[in-house]
């Protein structure tokens, strides 16, 4: 479904890079370290100004509490007149405990008792420390008492343990909560998608809390839908630092161009919504050279069963707005749209591509490549060899840092504990990304997240088998350029603390993105060698 657009006669002089996103929302930052990075882009903020504050956080020692109400709930609930004694938290375990029987269990609540002890006493690093983050992280991995009940009844599931997995199901019931800090909402999520995985034959309790819907991308209303990702992007650099690393390599690549007048095509197989391409779109006017005499975008729209992030709502119609703005910059646009296609059934044919000597093709595959099957990787490699044979200038293939380089992840047992630590890395740097403020784009993109647990195949394999897979048709690794790496560091500046970005020092292009020193994705740029004449 091709969108067109071409030149303006008659551009506007209002600020017109907001003009894309209906002229009511801040946007992203340009390229850091970019002379044309201008601040005006963002001074126009939209939402309350203390969300990005300076201010330190609040950080208090980690216990279990008692979940908390929802916000709008708390202010409304009024005291009855007749108060009835309520049992404690512990009190509410000993009855549990009591309830379900066995020696077990008693065990387990004591262990958890005595480990909240030793929590307490324990401090949380806040978001200015410095030093070994991977050490810190270590340190307070028992700070993380979700992953401790959500792994034990993944593998009681996997056993046919009932009576284990009743246990921990009813303690993560107690304490699940979508309005709580990390640990509360990452046991919602968790509780979530574990009753989705069990047999119906097994009996499952149910809380107020948890009757409370998560929003995800496709059930969000497409004007709130485009709030939560420009606003995720301001606050955190989850996408937008890898987005920053692509556009600036393209540039890198275009200003190598031997002929700087073929049209530019870039195939869009990522999960930017069209976020990521007007900061792109604004500098390539602004080349010297100026702009290629048309700029094609086709985006790759996600089939069916869509990894996290990748499928937005019903009704966002981006295309237009990334068309209008196109037209106040001057910029001939093209937009086509790739629907019901999976990624390993897509052709030259059914992608547009022309020729070689007519435009730089750019492959841009950011988070999406990994939705292929798990249990059949050759389905990866064929996609792979489908965009080796497009003969691209230049590919960008970013994934989740999966830490996995073998296929039984595929496997529940195995599977689940490892997407729990990519939506731990996730909900924890959103916390701080926030302050721990509750507001509907918060909720948005963590519910987004965590659909990340019901899939077998969401987890990504990791750079080294990737690398792998590249290397084995053809590609060779591109360094990043000095633009690209200073402008990666400027961004992070912008930042929590505790992100960090680590890069090979020679041979193969890779830099990663770190969250209290451990990687949450890899950015890597591969081409083709050139051929011999």
């Amino acid at each position: 479904m091709p969108f067109e657009g071409g030149p303006d006669p008659n551009p506007p002089t209002a600020d017109h890079i907001l003009d894309w996103i209906e002229d009511s929302i801040s946007f992203l930052p340009s390229f850091p370290g970019d002379p044309y990075n201008s601040h005006e882009i963002n001074s126009d903020h939209w939402w309350d100004q203390d969300l990005i504050d300076a201010t330190s956080l609040n950080r208090s020692p980690i216990l279990i509490p008692d979940p908390p109400a929802p916000p709008e709930l708390s202010k409304k609930r009024k005291q009855p007149n007749n108060l009835t004694p309520q049992p404690t938290h512990q009190q509410r375990h000993r009855n549990q405990a009591e309830t379900l029987g066995g020696e077990e269990n008693n065990n387990n609540i004591a262990a958890q008792g005595t480990q909240r002890k030793t929590v307490a006493t324990q401090k949380r690093p806040t978001a200015r420390t410095n030093g070994n983050q991977s050490q810190n992280n270590n340190a307070h991995k028992d700070a993380r008492w979700a992953e401790q009940l959500l792994n034990p009844c993944a593998l009681a599931i996997a056993a046919g343990n009932l009576s284990r997995i009743q246990h921990l199901l009813y303690v993560l019931h107690e304490l699940a909560s979508l309005f709580g800090d990390a640990n509360h909402r990452l046991a919602a999520h968790g509780l979530r998608a574990l009753t989705r995985h069990l047999s119906s034959s097994v009996s499952i309790p149910t809380t107020g809390s948890l009757s409370i819907i998560a929003p995800t991308f496709a059930s969000t209303e497409p004007r709130l839908f485009q709030n939560s990702l420009i606003k995720f992007h301001e606050l955190s650099p989850w996408f937008s630092f890898p987005n920053s690393l692509a556009n600036t390599s393209i540039l890198q690549t275009l200003a190598t161009d031997p002929n700087p007048r073929r049209n530019l095509h870039i195939l869009d197989i990522g999960v930017s919504h069209g976020v990521q391409w007007p900061t792109l779109l604004e500098s390539l006017t602004r080349r010297t050279s100026g702009p290629p005499p048309l700029v094609r975008l086709t985006v790759v729209a996600a089939a069916e069963n869509p990894p996290s992030f990748s499928a937005g709502p019903p009704g966002d119609d981006y295309p237009s707005r990334l068309l209008r703005f196109a037209k106040r910059i001057e910029l001939n646009l093209r937009i086509d749209r790739i629907e019901n296609h999976p990624l390993q059934a897509l052709t030259p044919q059914i992608l547009g591509v022309a020729s070689r000597e007519e435009e730089t093709l750019i492959v841009c595959a950011q988070f999406r490549i990994h939705q292929l099957p798990h249990e059949d990787p050759a389905d990866r490699t064929e996609f792979l060899q489908r965009i080796r044979d497009l003969e691209p200038d230049l590919v960008v293939l970013t994934e989740n840092e999966g830490d996995c380089s073998c296929c039984s992840c595929g496997d529940f047992a195995t599977g689940f504990p490892r997407r729990v630590e990519f939506l731990w890395k996730f909900l924890d740097s959103t916390s701080v990304a926030f302050k721990g403020r509750e507001c509907e784009e918060r909720r948005v993109m963590e519910g987004e997240a965590a659909t990340a647990l019901s899939s077998m195949a969401e987890m990504s394999e990791g750079k080294v088998t990737w690398f792998e897979r590249m290397r084995g048709l053809g590609f060779e690794g591109e360094g990043f350029g000095e633009e690209a790496i200073e402008g990666g560091r400027a961004l992070l500046r912008k930042y929590d603390n505790n992100w960090e970005m680590r890069s090979e020092e020679k041979g193969e292009g890779c830099i990663w993105l770190c969250w209290k020193g451990q990687p949450v994705s890899f950015c890597s740029l591969w081409k083709l060698p050139t051929k011999k004449s």
